[in-house]
C-alpha cells in the first residue's frame, strides 16, 4: 500500500490505462474468436445506429438496409462494445498525452489539436467524405510523432505521445477490418497494435513507479531482455496470422494433432501461399480461403517460432534469477509455461472459446513479465 501511496497521479493514470489496454486486448480476441469480427458491416456505428440493433423493429430495419449481411443475433454488441472500450482507452491515452506535453504551449495545443482532426476525419468518413477523412487521419497520426521527436522530457512522456499516434493507427487499422472483409494481413496488424499499445502504456507506468537499477550493473542483461521482446513479438505475429487464416486447426484436433501434425511430424505444406501478405482487394476472407497444406505450413511455423521463443525464453529467465532478479525471471517462467500449455491445449481440445482468449491474454502478460524486467534493469527514472 506505501508503495501504491507513492505513485504520482500521472503514474496511477498510467497504469489504469495499461489495466484497461490488457482489457480492451482480451475482449477483442473474444470478438475475433467467436467470429464476430464482421457483425457490424459499418464503421464506426454498427448498422447505422451509435449501439446496435437488439429490438425486433431495429433488427428488421437493420436487415433491410443490409441485406447483404443480415443480424447474427448475439454478436453485434460483442463488436460494437469493443469500438466502445477502444474509444475510452483513446480518451485515457489522449488523457496521458496531454499531461506529458502540457509544459509546452505548442506541443498542448498540437496534441489537442490531433484529437480534434480525429474526430472530424472519423464525422467525415460517416458522411462518405472519405478523401477528406483519410487526410484527417494522416494528420492526426503524424502531429504526435512530430511531436514526440522534439519532446526533451524523459523518455517516458514521448512514448505517452508516440502512444497516442499508435491509437488513432489503430482506430483505422479496425475500420479496415471492416471494410476489407476480414483480410488477414490488416486484422493481425490490429492485434499487433493492441499488444503495441498495451506494451507502450505498461511501459511507461513501469518506469514511473518506483523501481529500477541504481547504476548501469544489468546492462549486458538488458540487451538479452530486449532480444526477447523482439522474438516475442515475431511469434505474436505468427499467433495472430494462425488465428486470422483460421489455422490454429489445421493439424487437427485430440492426439494426433500434438507434437504430431495429422498424425505426421511433417505433413504436406506449402509456405508460400501461407504466406502471402497482400491478395488484392474485394475478398471475403471470414472463414479463410487457404487450402490444407497452406494452412498447415501457417500452423507450423507458429510451432517452430513456439519452440525458439520456449528455449530462449526459458533460458532468459534462468539468467535473470541468476542475476539477483529472482521473482522477474520467476514471472517470465510461469507466464511461459502457463502460454505453453494454453497453447496445446487449444490444439487437443479444438480450441474452446476460453481457452483460445486466455492464449491472447497471456501472451501479453507474458510480454508485460519481459517489460517488467527490461525497466527493472534500467536506472531508475528519478536517476535519469
Amino acid at each position: 500500500m506505501r508503495a501504491v501511496s507513492r505513485l504520482s497521479w500521472p503514474a496511477r493514470l498510467a497504469w489504469f490505462a495499461a489495466i484497461f489496454a490488457f482489457g480492451v486486448v482480451m475482449f477483442g480476441a473474444f470478438v475475433r474468436l467467436s467470429n464476430a469480427g464482421l457483425s457490424c458491416p459499418d464503421w464506426p456505428t454498427c448498422y447505422g445506429q451509435i449501439a446496435w440493433p437488439h429490438h425486433a423493429h431495429e433488427v428488421a430495419q437493420a436487415d433491410a438496409a443490409f441485406p447483404q449481411r443480415p443480424v447474427e443475433p448475439g454478436k453485434p454488441w460483442r463488436e460494437q462494445f469493443h469500438r466502445m472500450i477502444a474509444g475510452t482507452l483513446g480518451v485515457l491515452v489522449l488523457t496521458l498525452a496531454v499531461v506529458a506535453v502540457w509544459r509546452r504551449r505548442w506541443a498542448r495545443w498540437t496534441v489537442i489539436g490531433t484529437a480534434v482532426a480525429a474526430a472530424l476525419g472519423t464525422g467525415m468518413y460517416i458522411g462518405g467524405e472519405h478523401v477528406i477523412s483519410s487526410v484527417l487521419a494522416a494528420i492526426a497520426i503524424a502531429a504526435p510523432l512530430f511531436v514526440a521527436a522534439k519532446l526533451t522530457r524523459a523518455p517516458p512522456w514521448r512514448i505517452a505521445v508516440i502512444a497516442l499516434a499508435l491509437v488513432i493507427f489503430q482506430a483505422m487499422l479496425g475500420m479496415w477490418t471492416v471494410t476489407l472483409l476480414l483480410k488477414p494481413i490488416v486484422v493481425t496488424g490490429h492485434l499487433l497494435g493492441g499488444m503495441a499499445t498495451f506494451a507502450l502504456l505498461a511501459y511507461i507506468a513501469l518506469r514511473f513507479t518506483p523501481v529500477g537499477a541504481d547504476g548501469e550493473e544489468h546492462a549486458r542483461l538488458r540487451r538479452f531482455v530486449a532480444f526477447g521482446i523482439v522474438l516475442l513479438a515475431a511469434q505474436i505475429f505468427l499467433g495472430g496470422w494462425t488465428s486470422t487464416n483460421y489455422a490454429a486447426l489445421a493439424c487437427g484436433v485430440g492426439d494426433s494433432a500434438f507434437p504430431h501434425c495429422l498424425g505426421q511430424w511433417w505433413p504436406a505444406t506449402d509456405f508460400h501461399q501461407g504466406f502471402v501478405l497482400w491478395r488484392g482487394i474485394g475478398v471475403n476472407y471470414e472463414g479463410g480461403i487457404l487450402d490444407g497444406p497452406a494452412r498447415t505450413a501457417i500452423q507450423m511455423a507458429h510451432r517452430i517460432g513456439a519452440l525458439v521463443v520456449f528455449v530462449y525464453l526459458g533460458w532468459l529467465s534462468h539468467r535473470v534469477a541468476r542475476a539477483g532478479l529472482r521473482a522477474f525471471g520467476i514471472g517470465i517462467a510461469v507466464t511461459l509455461v502457463a502460454q505453453v500449455l494454453l497453447g496445446i491445449s487449444n490444439v487437443h481440445f479444438g480450441l474452446p472459446l476460453p481457452v483460445a482468449t486466455a492464449h491472447n491474454g497471456m501472451a501479453a502478460l507474458l510480454l508485460f513479465s519481459l517489460l517488467a524486467t527490461l525497466a527493472r534493469t534500467q536506472k531508475r527514472l528519478e536517476a535519469v
